[in-house]
């Protein structure tokens, strides 16, 4: 027969830190409960009564100065009286210059440039010989012609300040006098509005080019052969719905 096997009960092991050494009764353990319980409140109440102390606030520290001596005033004498200044006589702009006579220099020192304009242009854009019409784009010109030394001025500014001394625009606006060797013979005066500095200066262009039409009709073969009489019809086309601009697609998307 197969040997009986002998089983031995095991014995349990306890940690030493598990069981305390020195139990305490139950009433010690409230004591002390009690006496921690009462140390935490003393530091709660300590520390409000030092946050209540910093809240007060301080007084401000008062310092004497001493009163400085009383300094002299000073008056200040009355100036002297002046002799009486005489009366500059005030000088009268130029009398109105008729139509193809030109005012001196010496009565144009002095004057304002628009002043300049209205002493050359008697009765105003509407009542000169001269004058021719020019559009591009949104812009239009209105462009008179005195005879005159080569003097540009748009809306009563000189040329190269008006046109921010931009070379291109420059150009438009002399190229139909130069065509016909005019460009120190005539003064241009202009009024121009609407679209920007280039649509004027092109509508400028026009303007000047028709306006040399008026002075001979010989003029007519040399400003048609470099296409300065010819009206540039080309404008902003419109913008189209469901398009960016008038043909720009927003950008295809097959999923």
């Amino acid at each position: 027969p197969s040997p009986t096997r002998l089983f031995r009960p095991t014995q349990r092991s306890y940690h030493p830190t598990s069981i305390p050494l020195f139990p305490s009764p139950p009433k010690a353990r409230g004591a002390q409960m009690a006496t921690a319980l009462s140390l935490s409140s003393l530091t709660l109440s300590s520390l409000s009564f030092s946050s209540q102390i910093s809240q007060k606030p301080h007084a401000p520290h008062l310092v004497r100065l001493r009163s400085s001596p009383a300094l002299p005033t000073l008056r200040r004498s009355s100036p002297p009286a002046t002799a009486a200044v005489a009366s500059v006589a005030s000088v009268s702009p130029p009398a109105a210059v008729a139509s193809g006579v030109l005012a001196s220099a010496s009565d144009l020192e002095g004057t304002t440039l628009e002043s300049f304009v209205k002493s050359r242009l008697p009765g105003g854009f509407a009542a000169q010989r001269i004058w021719g019409t020019g559009r591009r784009k949104c812009a239009i010109a209105r462009v008179v012609l005195q005879e005159g030394t080569g003097k540009v001025v748009i809306n009563c500014r000189d040329a190269k300040e008006y046109l921010q001394g931009n070379p291109l625009w420059l150009q438009y606006v002399k190229t139909p006098l130069l065509t016909l060797g005019y460009e120190s013979s005539y003064d241009v005066f202009v009024k121009a509005h609407g679209g920007g500095l280039a649509g004027q200066a092109q509508a400028i262009s026009l303007g000047i080019a028709r306006a040399l039409l008026k002075v001979s009709e010989n003029h007519r073969a040399p400003l048609r052969k470099e296409g300065l009489l010819t009206r540039d019809s080309r404008v902003v086309e419109r913008k189209k719905v469901g398009l960016k601009k008038a043909r720009k697609a927003p950008q295809y998307s097959k999923r």
